[in-house]
């Protein structure tokens, strides 16, 4: 196995690229994982291991370097290199680089009564990380991030999703290529919006349904409201008037978990 001691060498160099910019990650068609966790969900969802990095005197647990395939190529690195190269702290010595997988809307594979949660023009990596672990935990089908300011592997949206960006179906499109495919699937869309709506759990989502989620400064645009089935909203009785995106979005997906059980 080949050891990495010098932060200038170009694998170095590369991984810190991809962790800090999504041309590069365009580009190369890579992007970066930490932890042995993370590594685990990508390999259980399919994705392709290009290169491992692993800093044993930093490695925590018990658990053995996870069962790689034979073409993964493998780097031991010294403790500077790893410092340099992990995101966050906790990461169990072990950095990787994934093969981007960029799925389309006709790839997705939808039940009979699916549930889909959609995302329009969402900004902070970390609200999307956090609205895909929900829909992880909820048994949500999809979720189609329309018109997106974030690429799905930025690193904070892979470290706030717990990994669940591996194993919930993820889409980016624009919002008119997903409301076609919504009315062409016979999928209700219901827009979380404050105004001419009605209560959320006064709502049937025991259909096929799309709960759809704006941003918190400027809710959705007009083309999905006028698009919308129904216009939902969740109460609020203190002084605010909104709840943070993912909050929301959990709520939501939750109450039509509730409906269906």
């Amino acid at each position: 196995m080949e050891v990495i001691s010098s932060t200038q060498n170009p694998k170095v160099k590369l991984l810190l690229q991809l962790h800090q910019k999504s041309s590069e990650r365009r580009k190369a068609g890579l992007f970066v994982v930490e932890g042995r966790r993370e590594l685990m969900h990508c390999l259980e969802a399919g994705f392709e291991i290009d290169t491992v990095f692993w800093c044993p005197s930093v490695e925590v647990g018990t658990e053995p370097m996870p069962q790689l395939p034979e073409a993964v190529r493998v780097f031991e690195v010294s403790k500077a290199v790893y410092e340099k190269m992990a995101y966050r702290d906790s990461t169990e010595g072990i950095v990787a680089e994934v093969r981007t997988r960029q799925l389309a809307l006709a790839d997705l594979q939808l039940p009979e009564r699916p549930l889909v949660v959609v995302l329009e023009r969402v900004e902070k990596p970390g609200n999307l990380g956090a609205v895909l672990r929900s829909a992880d935990a909820a048994g949500v089908d999809a979720v189609i991030v329309c018109d997106p300011l974030t690429d799905l592997y930025n690193p904070n949206l892979i470290r706030s999703s717990v990994g669940a960006v591996f194993s919930v179906p993820c889409v980016a499109c624009t919002s008119e290529e997903c409301i076609a495919f919504l009315k062409q699937h016979g999928i209700q869309i219901l827009t979380a919006q404050l105004q001419d709506s009605h209560l959320y759990y006064d709502t049937d989502m025991r259909r096929p349904t799309a709960i759809v989620m704006g941003t918190e400064a400027t809710g959705l645009t007009p083309q999905w409201r006028e698009a919308a089935d129904a216009h939902i909203r969740i109460p609020m009785l203190g002084r605010i008037d909104s709840l943070n995106v993912s909050v929301s979005s959990a709520i939501l997906m939750y109450e039509a978990v509730r409906q269906r059980q």
